[in-house]
C-alpha cells in the first residue's frame, strides 16, 4: 500500500486490523497452552513441571504487555 502511495489513513486502517488479527491469534494459542499444557502439568502433580509451565506463562504474558 505504501509503495502503491496509498492515502494514509488507509495503510494506518490495515495495519490496526492487522495487529488485532495477530492479537486473536496469540490469545487463541494461549488459551489452548493454559487448556492442554498447564492443565496436564497440574493433573500430573510433578511440582517441577508445574514451575516450569507457570514461569513460561508469566513470560509470555509479561512479553505481550511491552
Amino acid at each position: 500500500m505504501i509503495q502503491e502511495d496509498s492515502y494514509c489513513i488507509e495503510v494506518v486502517t490495515q495495519i490496526s486490523a492487522v495487529k488485532a488479527a495477530h492479537m486473536r491469534a496469540d490469545q487463541d494459542v494461549l488459551k489452548d497452552h493454559v487448556a492442554h499444557c498447564v492443565e496436564h502439568a497440574i493433573e500430573s502433580g510433578d511440582a517441577e513441571e508445574q514451575r516450569r509451565n507457570f514461569s513460561e506463562l508469566m513470560d509470555v504474558l509479561a512479553r505481550a504487555q511491552r
